[in-house]
């Protein structure tokens, strides 16, 4: 048992476990009564929260779909933050920002179903590369201003962020390798294949 001594290792399930917690899932069954596993896209994240409530309670909606995208957005950040002001080196970091968004994608709490990864992708990867976040999150609010779908907006975005960050960081510091990055995107674009599809079918619905 000597390797749950090992701080990589204690770090590694944090991520992991933290970042499965659904917590769309626990506000929308908590204060509004619905279950959006079972409603609308039944994915756990912010955008199902709001499309599943909105049908009850509009504004309530608004507050738990805000909700969902910062706890999700912090509950990476939070072991990231603890890693780093504990020494860890960046290599630990981007393993910690990778197994946060996986275990909110792949959730040991939901029979490693969960969401899309967005929220949680977007608190970590603002962690490590907040320039390269925030050019991609302009991106993110100009498609979804304009286009009106949430999950071409999230991939224009996952794409912006991957051409940036080979502009701005040619060469990640001390890793030296974008391998965390492209990790996290396939994460994102595999949950998102459902998406895709109804993308190209020209079915995928718009955020009123």
């Amino acid at each position: 048992m000597e390797f749950l001594t090992n701080p990589n290792i204690i770090f590694y399930l944090a991520a992991y476990l933290i970042g499965g917690i659904p917590f769309g899932l626990i506000l929308a069954k908590l204060f509004a009564g619905v279950d959006i596993k079972s409603a609308g896209s039944q994915s756990i994240g912010a955008t199902n929260v709001l499309r599943v409530v909105k049908e009850r309670d509009p504004k309530l909606a608004r507050k738990l779909a805000i909700a969902t995208v910062v706890l999700d957005a912090l509950k990476g950040v939070l072991v990231l933050l603890v890693a780093k002001v504990a020494g860890m080196p960046d290599a630990t970091l981007w393993a910690i920002a990778v197994l946060a968004v996986a275990g909110h994608c792949f959730s040991p709490y939901l029979m490693f179903e969960g969401g899309k990864g967005i929220a949680t992708g977007v608190g970590v990867l603002a962690f490590m590369m907040p320039m390269v976040t925030a050019i991609a999150l302009v991106v993110w609010f100009l498609l979804g201003k304009t286009v009106r779908i949430s999950s071409l907006a999230s991939l224009g975005a996952l794409v912006t962020f991957i051409i940036a960050s080979y502009i701005l960081y040619p060469d990640v510091p001390n890793i030296h390798s974008h391998a965390p990055i492209w990790i996290i995107a396939i994460i994102v674009v595999y949950k998102h294949i459902p998406n895709i599809v109804r993308l190209i079918r020209g079915e995928e619905k718009r955020v009123a």
